[in-house]
Parts: structure tokens; C-alpha cells; sequence
């Protein structure tokens, strides 16, 4: 189906807004395009994630009497992104702005559609203006998830951050240094109590949020924009709780400017490792007692550019927990998130001597939050201070629960029995006739081939005809004159097989010669595998033996 232009003067929608539209299914969509000739062709995107003409949409809808009316708020994003295009944010602030706005009779700015500002103020006399900032905003971040970006915390990520947080007291100060739309700041944390500072670089998204937070009642809420890293705009605030989910992989957070900042009290974080800088950024705004949350990307546990500063979070006694959340919990990528728990201590007495770690990866990202007992495990300090001091949870979860015993047994038992097998193995070989005997008559494999004695498998030629012994031929295939003339004279090795030259012999020498060749293949397998399980029961004894797991038998 090929595109029609689209008409500037009508929005663009995707086929999930379709959906929502009609009140059916993303599949029913995509049904309905392949089964309806007369059904509206792309008007813009790409192949796989074509936009429509709403207009036209609309009225195929109308004709199949699959429609309904549309709603007042896919209306209202419609008319914004029409508007708007892909600087939607700019229309989200530019709406909420004029929902704060008393006079109702005064005109939008451009480029705010007068049409926009009627409906949101109808949607705002039938309900309140916060439910349609909260709605915009939903929105909003739906459409930067299908997107695969993480400009926007996810509600998931929301969710267990607020679990984590847990209840907090009415009078309590929190902050988010990067907080976007708000989406962390305004969840945490009592509705209606406490007072909230966030800090934003996007001016788009810093007015979107103070204006949610203002049309949705939030109290002693103040959010400013710019960077935090470069200009911190609340230097003295000391909070209660300090929320964020910074910047990921940014290497332009203002290293070369900030070498001397005071903030770096646990080491001035490399040029890749700005999530560091974020997380020394909030540690340096939590008031005594209190804490920190923050988002970071798994790769952060273990990064050898960041081991000194993780050595001193945990020496110091400032990191209480790590938790690794379920893949899919971030919005833009499959694999896991970690939360990192810090606390300020009032006193040396209060500093944590264990690590918390709870992995969750193996959880549904939507089910329970609540780790279960062989999910946690407390680290000591000295246990987590080697040379890698690699903070992922599942590492150590998953070996302080460990069966030490029945895994060196197992394997134990395992290596005997290869040991045994690998000795019955090796065939039976007497004295031959000296090298050379075997250079006599012989057959290549390109005329077996011919002759339909031979066919080609994968990854080797195989035998059709009971007059050839299918192993005789596979062992005679890598014999040394034939790893010979694969050899070029600059010592280039390229295997010919359809060049190699197989001894004649009748089928009862081929059977022979076949099975030897067939033991010591399965020998050379089984050794591989005895070499194996040798690396593996050393490894575990040794770390058994350090850990205290295991001890030397009386």
C-alpha cells in the first residue's frame, strides 16, 4: 500500500491511537488493513510505524461503522501535535500554561491553537485541569516509550521507586535534580504534605511540571529549570529523600568544569561515568538520616572506571542496598535497572557495615515488588572491597545461596564417571605395517560424490551406500595427507574436503577403521568436557574453600 501525501492541515495518527479510537485492538488495526482495500493508505512515517490522516481515518471508521466519537482527549493531542509536530512538549507546557491562566477569554500564544484551548478548558470544567495535565502527561510518556527512548522515567520505574521510598513524613523535603515532566518528584511521598524542589535543563519540561504540580494541588512544590550539575540551583537544600533517574551514558556533564566542585567527596567521577556525578550531586543534598534513590543503568555496578568511588560508598558506609529490577522495567530497553540506596549517617555509629543486594531480574516487571528470602542477601563490606568491587546484585545473591557441598559432590561424581568412560574409550591399536602402507590405491571424495556413494551434510559429507562406512570416510576426511592438500605454499589453511583422496578397502576394514575413528572422536568430545568440568570444580572448591562454604576433610 503506498503513502498519499498527507495533508498539512489534518493530524497524523499511529495505528495504537487508531485502536483507541475505534475501541478495539493494535491487532485489529492491522487486520483491518490487510482485509480492506478502501482502508486509508500512510500518509507519513515508515514501514513500521506508519501514520495515518486522521480526517481520513475517521471517516473510513464512519463508513464501517467501526467508529466512535472521539474522545475530548485524543482530540486535544491531536490538535496539539498537529501544531506542535515533534516539539509536542513545548504544546503540553504551552496548554497547561493557559489552564493556570485566569481569563478564559484571552488568546492562546502561537503557535496553541485556539481549537486546543477550548477543549482543555471544556475537559477542565467537566472533570479538573489536573486530570487533563495528568492525562497529556500519560500520554505523553506512552508515546516516548513506543518510541524507545528514555527521555521520560517510566511508570514502571515510578512504581518501584515509590515502593522503595516508602512513606515518608508530612513535614519531609524532596528533591529531584533531573526531574523532566515531574514524573518522580510528584509521586513520591505524601499528596497533599512535605515540600518538593526539582531542578529540570529542559525549559519545556521544567514549565510542564511546575504547572502539573500547581493544577493538580501539590502544595510547597518549586521546580526551576537548568542544570544542576553545572549551575545547582537549591546549593543549600538539604533533603529528607532525594529521587532521580539522571542522564545515562552522557559524557558532557561538565567534568573539565567542575574538577575542583566539593560535591566529588567520594572521587571525581571519570568523563563516562556521569551517572557517578549524578549520584554525588543528590548525596551532597541529603540532610543528615537521609536518603537517596537513584536510577542507574546495571553497567554501572561493575565499570572499572568507577571502582574507586563504589569502594568508597561502601568503606564509608553510605550504601545501604542495591536493587536490580526486572527487565523491562526501563522504558527504552529490555535489560535491567538497578536502584542504588544510599544514606547519610548522623553519626560514624549509623554507618552501614553490610550491603543489602535484591535482585529481582527474574520477576515479572508489573508483579510484586517485595523481594522473597532467597531473593536478598546482606554483603559485608570487606566481601564487596576486591578488585573489581562489582555491586550487581545477582552476582552475590546467587552465591550466598549456593549449595556448595552438593555442587562439588555433583560435579565431583560427574568427573569420576568421565574420567572412566574417557579410559574405555581409547580403542585397541596394534603395530601396522609402517607409515605409507595406506599410500596405495584410492578414491577422492569429488568422485564418490559423482558415483552417489556420497552426499553433502552439515557440517561434513556423509555416506548414502552401504558399500562405504560413513565414519571410515569422516576419519580418512582429516587424516594428515589431506590436511596437506588443504595447505597452500604460504601456509594458508582452507579445508577441501571434496579434494581429499579416501583410502579403498572392503566394507569389513572400513567397519573397523570406522569404529576407532568413532571412539576417538567421542574421546576427543569427552575430554573437552572432562577439561571443562576440572575448571569448573577447582574454581568452586577454591572460592568454597576462601568464603568458608567448604572445609578440608579431618
Amino acid at each position: 500500500m503506498s503513502q498519499t501525501p498527507a495533508n498539512p492541515t489534518n493530524p497524523l495518527v499511529t495505528g495504537s491511537e487508531i485502536a483507541r479510537l475505534a475501541g478495539v485492538t493494535r491487532a485489529a488495526v492491522s487486520n483491518w488493513r490487510r482485509r480492506y482495500d478502501d482502508f486509508p493508505a500512510p500518509a507519513g512515517g515508515g514501514a513500521n510505524s506508519p501514520l495515518f490522516d486522521l480526517a481520513e481515518v475517521q471517516a473510513w471508521l464512519d463508513r464501517q461503522r467501526k467508529g466512535q466519537d472521539v474522545a475530548e482527549e485524543v482530540q486535544l493531542w491531536q490538535v496539539l501535535r498537529g501544531a506542535y509536530g515533534d516539539d509536542i512538549l513545548g504544546g503540553l507546557a504551552d496548554i497547561a500554561d493557559a489552564l493556570r491562566s485566569r481569563d478564559a477569554r484571552s488568546a492562546a500564544p502561537e503557535p496553541l491553537p485556539d481549537k486546543a484551548v477550548k477543549l482543555a478548558r471544556h475537559m477542565a470544567e467537566t472533570g479538573s485541569p489536573g486530570d487533563v495535565v495528568n492525562a497529556l502527561a500519560e500520554r505523553f510518556t506512552d508515546s516516548v516509550r513506543r518510541a524507545g527512548s528514555d527521555s521520560v522515567t517510566s511508570p514502571r520505574v515510578v512504581r518501584a521507586v515509590c515502593h522503595f521510598a516508602g512513606d515518608l513524613a508530612d513535614h519531609a523535603v524532596v528533591l529531584d535534580p533531573a526531574c523532566g515532566i515531574g514524573s518522580l518528584l510528584l509521586a513520591v511521598g505524601p499528596a497533599d504534605h512535605g515540600r518538593r524542589f526539582g531542578q529540570e535543563v529542559d525549559p519545556r519540561s521544567a514549565r510542564f511540571a511546575q504547572a502539573r504540580a500547581d493544577l493538580t494541588g501539590r502544595t510547597g512544590v518549586r521546580i526551576e529549570q537548568g542544570d544542576s550539575l553545572r549551575a545547582d540551583h537549591w546549593p543549600d537544600l538539604k533533603a529528607d529523600l532525594v529521587v532521580c533517574d539522571p542522564p545515562t551514558s552522557d559524557t558532557d556533564w561538565g567534568r573539565e568544569d567542575l574538577l575542583l566542585d566539593p560535591r566529588w567527596e567520594l572521587g571525581t567521577p571519570s568523563r563516562a561515568e556521569g551517572e557517578l556525578a549524578w549520584l554525588q550531586h543528590a548525596y551532597a543534598h541529603t540532610a543528615p538520616g537521609g536518603r537517596v534513590i537513584m536510577v542507574m543503568p546495571a553497567s554501572v555496578a561493575y565499570r572499572k572506571a568507577g571502582r574507586r568511588i563504589r569502594a568508597e560508598l561502601v568503606r564509608r558506609g553510605i550504601l545501604t542496598q542495591v536493587t536490580a529490577l526486572a527487565p523491562g522495567t526501563a522504558a527504552a530497553h529490555p535489560l535491567p535497572v538497578h536502584l542504588w540506596h544510599l544514606r547519610r549517617p548522623r553519626t560514624p555509629d549509623e554507618a552501614a557495615t553490610t550491603v543489602r543486594m535484591v535482585d529481582l531480574t527474574a520477576n515479572d516487571p508489573d508483579g510484586p515488588l517485595e523481594p522473597r528470602p532467597e531473593q536478598i542477601t546482606e554483603v559485608a563490606q570487606i566481601d564487596l572491597l576486591d578488585d573489581l568491587v562489582d555491586l550487581t546484585p545477582g552476582r552475590h545473591v546467587e552465591e550466598s545461596h549456593r549449595d556448595y557441598v552438593t555442587e562439588y559432590d555433583t560435579l565431583h561424581a560427574e568427573l569420576a564417571e568421565q574420567l572412566q568412560r574417557l579410559n574405555e574409550l581409547l580403542p585397541v591399536l596394534v603395530a601396522g605395517q609402517g607409515p605409507g602402507t595406506l599410500d596405495g590405491p584410492s578414491v577422492s571424495v569429488a568422485d564418490l560424490t559423482r558415483a552417489g556413494l556420497v552426499e553433502y551434510a552439515d557440517p561434513e559429507p556423509v555416506s548414502v551406500s552401504d558399500q562405504l562406512d560413513t565414519d571410515f570416510l569422516q576419519g580418512f576426511l582429516h587424516s594428515a595427507a589431506n590436511s596437506r592438500r588443504s595447505t597452500s605454499a604460504s601456509g594458508t589453511f582452507r579445508f577441501d574436503s571434496k579434494g581429499a583422496r579416501i583410502p579403498q578397502m572392503d566394507l569389513a576394514a572400513q567397519r573397523r577403521y570406522g569404529s576407532a575413528f568413532r571412539a576417538l572422536r567421542e574421546f576427543e568430545e569427552r575430554s573437552r568436557r572432562v577439561a571443562e568440568l576440572s575448571r569448573q570444580i577447582a574454581e568452586l572448591a577454591r572460592d568454597g574453600l576462601s568464603n568458608g562454604a567448604l572445609r578440608p576433610a579431618d
